[in-house]
């Protein structure tokens, strides 16, 4: 899940929290607002009365009468001003009770206050009855909701457009610095465009440490390439005295045995040198990509040349290779060098009177040729390791996964291809090339 996936998440968890605390103090919330309300309505229609009465006397409400009663047409609201006695204590509140109105007793919300006027004493009393105010509650509530539950989905989505807008530099450093590089790094890398002081620094980081990178990565080759180049000077200088002594008469049995092992610890060495004058060559992409390549012509070929290893250790090999097209944009040289050194690793750990099954199948991600061996295998921790240079991981003394598999790695890094490894111990494996489906 990528960052802007997860704020959005966060966003939406954090306001459907916030929505179900609402919905919880919801009805608190409303019954005070409520109270609240009609409080300050029966206070505002009690101080009409006492306007009244300063003004116009009780004749408005008694009319020659001992008290007075009123109350609306659906009995939502009543007012009533009766004599009391002195025995009466002083009220001035207001809470809730219940009233008998022609013959219907109704819950009212009730504002009881007693006051003197011309000596006498009166009990004043102005209602609204609850059921109307808790159906208003209701049709509040809902209305409240959907309002809150419209207003959080347009926060939402407004989050997530500008959580989009604002990590949209991010998605182009991590595109454009890591995703969307392949090293080694080529050209000059452009800044990420943003106000954010925190992505500015994070991109010129990044540029600097891929710049550094490069800068190493180019010394090594270099280095590596140079001294590869020199090196065959003077092993190529060795050999030709080696030989020129080993042709000479009169030579003792004990100095030429000697004279032979050196020329092959120098054909070792010859050998070790051109493999890392190829793989420097590889790295600095002095290759032609343009190539269209028949796999199939690639392993039969291959299988001619090492017709001798194959027949010395009673090896059986079948090519069921079934495509026959050419693959574009390859480079038949190099194609040779990374099938080469799978069949002769296949070759090399594999079991006298084994196997070799070279075939090829076609899968969603694309072309897939498969060599398979019924070797001594490794075991699976160690299949990132065989990639490594001058790496061994088998017991043989003298022999082991070198710079040949080094080989094949850094030829698949240049054309994007895939390599994948099954193998167990004791029972053989399986290197397996992906091509890309264009």
């Amino acid at each position: 899940m990528n960052l802007n996936a997860k704020l959005t998440l966060y966003f939406t968890l954090s306001k459907l929290a916030i929505i179900a605390v609402f919905l919880l103090l919801l009805p608190y919330i409303f019954d005070w607002i409520s109270l609240t309300s009609i409080n300050n309505y029966l206070r505002q229609q009690e101080n009409k009365v006492f306007a009244t009465i300063e003004q116009n006397g009780m004749e408005p409400y008694l009319q020659d009468q001992a008290s007075f009663g009123s109350y609306t047409m659906l009995k939502e609201e009543y007012i009533s001003m009766e004599p009391v006695g002195p025995e009466v204590a002083d009220i001035d509140q207001i809470a809730d009770g219940l009233r008998l109105i022609e013959a219907d007793t109704l819950n009212y919300r009730i504002l009881s206050r007693t006051f003197s006027y011309d000596g006498q004493r009166y009990l004043l009393e102005i209602g609204r009855t609850t059921a109307t105010i808790q159906q208003y509650n209701i049709a509040i509530r809902r209305i409240a909701l959907y309002v809150l539950i419209g207003l959080v989905s347009v926060t939402i989505i407004l989050d997530f457009f500008f959580s989009r807008i604002i990590l949209k530099p991010l998605g182009q450093i991590i595109k454009t610095r890591l995703v969307g590089q392949r090293f080694p790094f080529k050209g000059h890398m452009q800044p990420i465009r943003t106000s954010t002081r925190d992505f500015r620094l994070l991109d010129e980081s990044f540029i600097e440490l891929m710049e550094r990178v490069r800068q190493d990565f180019d010394r090594e080759k270099e280095f590596t390439a140079n001294a590869s180049h020199e090196l065959l000077t003077p092993i190529s200088i060795l050999k030709s005295k080696i030989e020129n002594l080993m042709l000479s008469e009169g030579l003792d049995e004990s100095v030429a045995a000697k004279l032979l092992e050196m020329m092959h610890t120098l054909s070792r060495l010859n050998s070790i040198v051109k493999s890392m004058l190829l793989i420097a060559r590889i790295d600095n992409a002095q290759f032609h990509r343009g190539e269209a390549v028949r796999i199939d012509r690639i392993i039969s070929g291959i299988r001619e040349e090492l017709a001798p290893q194959l027949e010395t250790k009673n090896i059986t090999f079948t090519n069921r290779i079934t495509r026959l097209e050419a693959i574009p944009n390859l480079n038949k040289e190099l194609m040779f060098h990374l099938f080469s050194n799978l069949i002769r690793n296949a070759i090399r750990y594999n079991k006298q009177g084994g196997h070799i099954d070279v075939y090829d199948s076609i899968g969603p991600d694309g072309y897939w040729i498969h060599i398979r061996d019924t070797g001594e295998g490794f075991p699976p921790s160690k299949q990132e390791e065989i990639f490594e240079r001058f790496n061994r991981i088998h017991h043989h003394g003298g022999e082991g996964f070198g710079l040949g598999l080094s080989i094949v790695r850094s030829i698949a890094h240049f054309f994007s291809i895939t390599i994948r490894v099954e193998s167990s111990l004791g029972e053989g494996s399986v290197f397996s090339v992906g091509f890309r489906s264009d």
